[in-house]
């Protein structure tokens, strides 16, 4: 399944509010458009992600159990788990492939839906004003994004489902950014969505709970300094 360690984060924009191409395909728009086309929030007829109660029974993909996602691991990939120092918690579980560092994470998000398209306005604004180069774009689920941030590019997809939205990012190299967006659906794509029936504020991350065998890494490490 890959090297379990402690990493700490690749660039400040992955960290971006917890939220589709990473060089932009010839379909996207113009870097400065908005969203008044409609088209981008029509999503194309998929499969997965799932809801837990949903999921396949027994599909063969391997995938680390986070508790509230369950993210696949492409053979070759890596799984790094990114601490918070401050609080001694886990801050992300990365999925490293070799185009780009993928990060699927869960949020509480209303019965109507939705959510995605409104964090995806807020993220594209975020970003604008550091400084990167955006583009919308459409994928598999409706809207996605791709931007360029110093010598890293980056892709960002949205999908709301029952209750949840599921947001994954891929960050990369440039020179893999042509690559990297289907590598990020494919993952999205396999993820299992467990969000428990507890009522949650919006936007709530969804809990993130490490495997056994990786909290126990973990601490051997520590341990060892």
């Amino acid at each position: 399944m890959g090297i379990f360690g402690r990493k700490r984060r690749a660039s400040a924009a992955d960290e971006r509010p917890r939220g589709r191409h990473a060089a932009p395909d010839s379909d996207d728009t113009d870097a400065d458009d908005d969203y008044d086309d409609e088209s981008y929030l029509e999503p194309e007829a998929t499969t997965g992600p799932y809801d837990v109660a949903d999921a396949p029974e027994d599909d063969g993909i391997p995938r680390i159990d986070l508790g509230s996602v369950r993210v696949p691991v492409p053979e070759g990939a890596q799984v790094q788990v990114e601490m918070d120092q401050a609080t001694g918690g886990v801050r992300a579980v990365h999925v490293v492939t070799p185009v780009g560092q993928v990060t699927v994470s869960g949020y509480a998000a209303p019965k109507s839906g939705g959510l995605w398209t409104e964090v995806c306005k807020e993220l594209t604004d975020q970003l604008r004003a550091d400084g990167a180069r955006v583009q919308p774009g459409r994928g598999e689920w409706g809207m996605e994004l791709s931007a360029i941030v110093g010598e890293v590019a980056l892709r960002f997809i949205g999908v709301d489902g029952p209750r949840w939205m599921l947001r994954g990012v891929i960050a990369g190299p440039q020179s893999q950014a042509a690559a990297a967006p289907d590598v990020l659906r494919e993952i999205v794509r396999h993820t299992i969505v467990v969000r428990g029936d507890a009522p949650m504020p919006v936007r709530t991350p969804l809990t993130i709970e490490l495997p056994e065998a990786v909290q126990q890494h973990i601490a051997a490490q520590q341990q060892g300094g």
